[in-house]
């Protein structure tokens, strides 16, 4: 199938020391993980940004996230930094619920950043939390959209599920949400709140392929709403922490047989849109 090009909402760069520790807890299967994880693009910063742009990715994130106090700032540092050398990166950002969290955000923001990222898993937190209602209302104002891992998937968490984000989407319904993973295993749920919510996104990542298939499967059922919401659903692939080759994840939103225009728009035109310059004044995507 041809493609403009690959806009990869779901990617992971980090400093190297907090990147080897989160792949040797995947190497330890660890209780938030649940099952063997071995991690195909395991090599330095140049040769997986080598790799990424080999498969025609033209923009992606550079995904990070604290799980304790203390940390998400300096890991915004890092990401400005990164993004500052690295033009087709989209300059993304962070947040945990501590005191000071609004003020680094408002930091972020005024400093250019595109996309943030909330692990509810893996931060342990709920989003609810008191600590983060300024920063839920900065984000919201400015329409900067946050990726968020909330399903309960690949292991529950005591914060994870649709609930907690359907509370934070009644107190603030304008907020630009991407609900990583598809919402898995939730995702019925997930697909509700999208419906109800018209800035509620979805990312394909990992969702699909044959190791999430095997344990947490799409149902068929839920198709056609995939194809309703075809304009809020947007690649990512997890890269480089993934269990399988970068192209399976390609081929298995190709077999979903939802179509050539359908699969363009998920790996391409959506997010294009999403992170267009107009949306807040920084260079285009893909470009």
């Amino acid at each position: 199938m041809e493609l403009p090009g690959i806009i990869d909402v779901h990617t992971h760069f980090m400093p190297d020391r907090v990147l080897h520790k989160v792949w040797a807890y995947f190497d330890s299967a660890g209780p938030l993980i649940g099952r063997p994880w071995p991690i195909t693009y395991r090599d330095d910063e140049q040769q997986r940004l080598d790799t990424l742009r080999g498969f025609g990715v033209r923009a992606f994130t550079s995904l990070i996230y604290p799980h304790k106090p203390d940390m998400a700032a300096w890991l915004n540092e890092w990401a400005a930094d990164f993004a500052a050398r690295t033009a087709d990166c989209l300059h993304t950002a962070t947040f945990y619920p501590e005191h000071g969290a609004g003020s680094y955000v408002s930091d972020a923001i005024e400093s250019g950043a595109r996309i943030f990222k909330s692990h509810i898993q893996v931060g342990d937190y709920h989003p609810g939390d008191p600590l983060l209602t300024e920063v839920w209302g900065l984000l919201s104002e400015a329409g900067i959209p946050v990726l968020i891992h909330c399903g309960s998937g690949p292991a529950p968490g005591e914060f994870t599920g649709p609930e907690p984000i359907a509370a934070l989407l009644q107190r603030f319904p304008r907020l630009t949400l991407i609900i990583a993973h598809m919402g898995v295993p939730e995702y019925s749920e997930f697909l509700d709140l999208a419906q109800r919510y018209d800035n509620v996104h979805l990312d394909t990542t990992m969702s699909f392929t044959d190791f999430i298939e095997e344990r947490n499967p799409f149902p068929r059922n839920e198709y056609s709403r995939l194809a309703d919401l075809g304009e809020r659903i947007l690649f990512g692939s997890d890269f480089p922490n993934i269990p399988y080759s970068y192209v399976h994840a390609l081929e298995a939103l190709e077999r979903l047989g939802l179509g050539a225009e359908w699969v363009r728009a998920v790996c391409y035109g959506n997010a294009a849109r999403l992170f267009a310059p107009a949306r807040h004044h920084q260079p285009s995507v893909g470009e």
